[in-house]
Parts: structure tokens; sequence; C-alpha cells
């Protein structure tokens, strides 16, 4: 059976219609109501005109009749096209939120997903930064010009306090308060959270507001807090270009990628004895099974120091 088309929205025909207005309903209700991110909305209305476009292929008129053996041959379909494991447990859970919607709107009687089981999916452990290497990398721009103090700001406050590179990138002067030590970000789904400012990141912050940031405002420059040369908030592409040129000079050998300095800001306040729901907090995540992921990584810390250091592990009874 060919692949399915994963792009745009289907353009629904006579036989899809039923189908389309229920996803478009649910659409508008996940923007109304969960406040979830554009991203999110979309990955749902992909999945969901994805999977009625199958149905339909099938005989299916529209949501009110599909099967759980329906719903579960669209998930078996996409797995014997070598759909990754990460992408069909998206795509249930997709169908899942759905299908509860659709009771919760008296649309059909029952959850047709209430038996369907995803795939297995192994998480991979955060690479992070060592302590040693978060120093030299915050040590990487010397100078004081105004590109300097603003990359030298951008970089002690993205450890600091944990941010995503998104929200870093949309940070307005106005969102920061250096007298108080915090900053207000609006995450995932526009959630409001409030967010310590380091002492570290305080003193960057400052000495770029004053000396570096003037520098680069135009005419219609905005409250953006971190600037471009052209005047305009810096992009979250070229914030993780200005990273990954200070790791390359600062002798960093790991791959620089997306969440880096996020991964290690929990990774470090974990081990200094921070608690896990703090963290949790600090990061915005809405689930403390997500934040948990870190205490696998410092588990395998210490059992890569057991191995390494203790004398029983290196003597041959």
């Amino acid at each position: 059976m060919a692949r399915l088309n994963q792009g745009a929205r289907l353009s629904p025909s006579k036989a899809t219609a039923e189908f389309a207005s229920d996803i478009d309903a649910f659409i508008a209700f996940m923007d109304l109501e969960r406040g979830l991110s554009k991203n999110t909305r979309e990955n749902y209305q992909r999945d969901l005109d994805q999977a009625s476009s199958f149905l339909v292929k099938q005989g299916v008129k529209d949501w009110r009749t599909v099967t759980e053996d329906q719903a579960g041959s669209w998930l078996r379909h996409l797995s014997e096209t070598g759909m990754a494991s990460a992408s069909l447990a998206r795509k249930l859970t997709a169908m899942r939120v759905f299908a509860r919607f659709l009771v919760r709107e008296s649309i059909r009687p029952h959850d047709f997903t209430a038996l369907l089981t995803g795939p297995k999916l192994s998480r991979r452990l955060p690479e992070t930064l060592s302590a040693e290497e978060v120093i030299r990398l915050m040590q990487a721009p010397q100078g004081g010009d105004p590109p300097r103090l603003r990359d030298k700001a951008l970089m002690e406050l993205f450890y600091s306090s944990g941010l995503r590179v998104s929200e870093l990138a949309g940070l307005n002067i106005q969102q920061v308060d250096l007298e108080q030590g915090f900053l207000r970000v609006f995450g995932k789904g526009s959630k409001e959270r409030v967010v310590p400012v380091g002492g570290r990141a305080s003193d960057a912050l400052k000495i770029y507001l004053q000396s570096g940031r003037p520098h680069f405002v135009k005419q219609k420059t905005g409250s953006q807090l971190f600037l471009s040369n052209r005047g305009a908030a810096l992009s979250r592409v070229r914030l993780w270009m200005i990273v990954q040129e200070y790791a390359k000079r600062a002798g960093i050998r790991k791959a620089v990628k997306p969440h880096l300095l996020r991964h290690s800001f929990a990774t470090h306040l974990l081990s200094g004895g921070a608690d896990l729901r703090a963290i949790q907090e600090m990061l915005g995540h809405a689930s403390i099974a997500t934040t948990q992921i870190y205490t696998s990584v410092e588990s395998k810390r210490l059992l890569d120091h057991h191995a390494k250091f203790h004398p029983r592990n290196k003597t041959k009874l």
C-alpha cells in the first residue's frame, strides 16, 4: 500500500467532509480551551487528516462509525511503511485525544482507542555539558564590544534559567526583573512561568543592557531583549549558531544541539540537590514524568563514576 501524504491539510472531498468537520471542531476546542501551541495543533490536524483519508479508503463514512479494529489497521499500516516508533506514538496520542473529545461532545458513545496500544519507546538520555565545560563556554566570549556583551549575556541567561531556545529568542525587556532576580516566560501553550536569574547572568545582562544593546537599536527596534545587527530580535537559528561558535572556541567536542544548555541546567541542579518538583516548575514541564528523565542522567553519572573509581571494580578475585 502506498505511503500516505503527510504534508499540508487535505482538501476534503465529499467522502471526507464528515471527517473534516469533526476534526475542525476538535482543533477549535484545543485552541480555545487548552491553549495548545500552533505546532501541536498543526500536528494534530495533519495526523487526523491522514487517518481520515485512510479510513475513507476502507469504506468508513464518518468518525461516528469508526471501530477499534479500523483505527488499529491505520496504525498497523503506518508501522508497515517503516514509520519510526516516536512518530507512531504521536499519531496514536492525537487519535486518543480526539476520540475522547468525540465522546465528551456526545458525537459517539464510546472511545474507539481505549484498547489500542502503541509502540514501546526507549527514551534516550539527554546529553549534557560538564560543569567544567560550562565554565569554558561561558568564558569564551572575550572582549567588551557590543556583540561579545550580548553573546555573553544570552549564554549566561540560557544556562542560568534553563530556557527553551524559542523562549530565549522571544524575550522582551519587560519580562526581565533584574532587581528581584527573575524573569517571566511564556512557554508552550502560552503558559506563563516565573524563572530565577542567577547572579552571573544578572550581572552580564545589566552590562549588556547598559553598554551593548543600545548599539544594536535601530529606528524600528521594539522591546526585544537580544538584538541582531539589524535591530531585530535574534532568531532561534542565529542563537544556536552563536552557542555553537563559542562551543568550538571553547574546545568542546560534543555536538552542540538545541536543548543542550537546558539539559545541563536541569542535570546540574539535580546533582546539586535541587528538588525535582522545583526543577519541573523552572523548566515548565506539564508532567513530572518529563522531568524524571534527568534522574536517569544523574544515576548514569554515578554509575560511571563508580565503575571508573571504585577499587573493587578494578581488582579481580
